[in-house]
């Protein structure tokens, strides 16, 4: 299928309810045998990816860069880094994808860059040369120290000072990635054009890196500080209340040119990371309407692990905020702990039910269909310098990032011929793409399962949801619509568990589950989920006045 008949022939609304499939390319497939992954080794596996059912990928930073922060301290917003191929590679991933009916969603940095930047290089030359205040530079304080108390979310000030200039500029990340002044127009702009470039290329959308961290307090106010029990032991940043260096109200404006951008290009989508504190309510402000991003994701279910209690408060909060918000739930990614090991390697299945039972649309992480854990490191084999900055506290993000197994036996489980830049896990050599094709009952089967039943009924994806009691340890909800009303209930407990549905109704299959029926009541194995069709009528979608509710 070509672009031109993905965008004429698909709904401009494809991504509501849509799944997402993050690749993180230095770890999926390396074609050229350097160890690292590349842009013609995704492409080579793209089959695969179409196999399970998902709508879209979404490709991590493959651009220019020093690599400080794998990809995400970009030096060139237009090109490919060598590592990982050239723009001829990215065009032949874009149009392999497309043949499978894929859509491709790219990564966008857009809130800072590589201090080798030429933008940065111009800027830090002195006060008055034509990119002066496209960065966020202050003079000291009196005394010599930076301006104010802000944090960087890897350790340390957020505050760097440059002898050239004799000044500070504000990195909320690494020394070497320094922010971007938003409030500058021709900054917004210039980024503004760069997501032109690959939306002429084809692309379908964007995953924006840290989309509320564009624009900071321009009066540079402290920080206040956050209460002692709120603190994130390994997380420096936690110390403070980020109230003035992120999630300004000016924000939104921006936002509303990216989506003015979008609308140019039919079918193009946007989905927004959201960090920080106030996460839940800065989604809701970020995809209100039809003005600015289509979807957003927080850290809260990235966070968590098989507590219903804990699970029920989320989706409870989501319920009292949501106005119209389009949420992209995600369990995994590449910055947090993998869901296999937060939830337990026997609950993964159950991470995966959960996942595909909410409303909104939804986000995979590479390895997340194979169940597979967190991979446990060496010091000396870490690559991820915020591991490597507060070892032991936080052991950082390689323990996601480990290399795709995709061959039981081949050399490094298939996915280089050479030494990968991080180890392949043992406990991961188990679990290859081969050896779970062959066994109808592994993680990837289940999955497969999970996308075809979601697919099949619309309610999943964008029914009301309304929270039940269903017992102690146990998650219940009922998702419904105009057409079907559905019980929807997990068991994460190690304990056989039974449960009174709030009416009859028709215990659903296709999707891997062994729960049953016994008269009046449903039965739910460990670690079980079941979907019941309820035979009372669904109420009319104008009957409750938001898609959320408690019960």
């Amino acid at each position: 299928m070509t672009l031109s008949q993905l965008r004429r022939d698909a709904r401009h609304d494809w991504w509501r309810g849509a799944t997402l499939y993050q690749i993180y390319p230095r770890s999926f497939m390396d074609a050229n045998g350097d160890g690292i992954g590349d842009l013609p080794g995704i492409t080579s596996r793209l089959d695969h990816v179409a196999s399970l059912g998902v709508d879209a990928i979404w490709v991590s930073p493959f651009f220019t860069s020093p690599m400080d922060d794998f990809g995400y301290d970009v030096s060139d917003y237009r090109g490919v880094d060598p590592m990982f191929g050239n723009l001829e590679d990215f065009k032949a991933l874009v149009a392999r994808a497309h043949e499978l009916g894929l859509r491709v969603i790219i990564d966008q940095v857009l809130s800072h860059t590589s201090d080798r930047h030429a933008w940065f290089q111009e800027s830090r030359r002195d006060r008055t040369n034509p990119k002066a205040d496209w960065y966020v530079w202050a003079d000291p304080r009196p005394d010599g120290t930076p301006p104010n108390n802000w944090m960087a979310s890897f350790g340390g000030r957020a505050w760097t000072f440059d002898a050239r200039r004799r000044q500070y500029y504000l990195h909320n990340f690494l020394s070497s990635q320094p922010d971007l002044n938003f409030h500058h127009p021709e900054v917004q702009q210039a980024q503004l054009d760069n997501l032109r470039f690959w939306l002429d290329l084809g692309v379908d959308g964007f995953r924006l890196d840290v989309v509320n961290f564009y624009f900071h307090e321009a009066a540079l106010t402290d920080n206040p500080p956050t209460p002692p029990d709120q603190v994130r032991p390994g997380h420096p940043q936690s110390y403070q209340r980020q109230r003035y260096n992120i999630s300004q109200p000016e924000n939104l404006a921006f936002l509303e040119r990216i989506r003015a951008l979008l609308d140019e290009y039919p079918g193009a989508t946007s989905v927004g990371e959201i960090a920080g504190p106030d996460q839940l309510p800065t989604m809701v402000a970020y995809t209100e309407g039809e003005s600015r991003l289509h979807m957003a994701y927080t850290f809260d279910l990235l966070e968590t692990g098989g507590d219903a209690r804990q699970l029920r408060a989320i989706l409870e909060r989501f319920a009292e905020l949501d106005q119209g918000a389009w949420p992209c739930w995600a369990l995994s990614n590449h910055d947090v702990m993998r869901s296999a090991t937060r939830w337990g390697e026997e609950r993964a299945v159950l991470a995966l039910n959960l996942l595909c039972s909410l409303r909104g649309s939804l986000c995979l992480y590479q390895g997340e269909e194979l169940g597979l854990p967190e991979a446990e490191l060496a010091f000396e084999d870490l690559q991820d310098p915020f591991g490597i900055n507060l070892w032991p506290d936080v052991k950082g993000r390689d323990g996601c990032r480990t290399p795709m197994p995709w061959r039981a036996g081949a050399s490094h489980a298939g996915f280089s011929t050479a030494t990968p830049w991080l180890p392949v896990p043992p406990a991961h050599l188990g679990l290859t793409v081969e050896e779970q094709e062959g066994d109808p009952n592994s993680v990837l089967h289940a999955l497969r399962r999970l996308i075809a039943f979601r697919r099949r009924h619309a309610v999943l994806r964008d029914g009301h949801l309304t929270l039940l009691e269903v017992g102690e340890g146990l998650l219940g909800f009922i998702r419904e619509n105009a057409s079907e009303r559905l019980l929807c209930v997990f068991n994460p407990t190690d304990e056989t568990r039974s449960v009174t549905p709030p009416g009859p109704g028709t215990l659903l299959g296709g999707y891997g589950s062994t729960a049953s029926m016994q008269e009046d009541r449903l039965i739910l194995p460990p670690y079980q989920a079941a979907y019941l069709r309820l035979a009372t009528a669904p109420r009319h979608a104008g009957e409750h006045p938001r898609n959320g509710g408690v019960a």
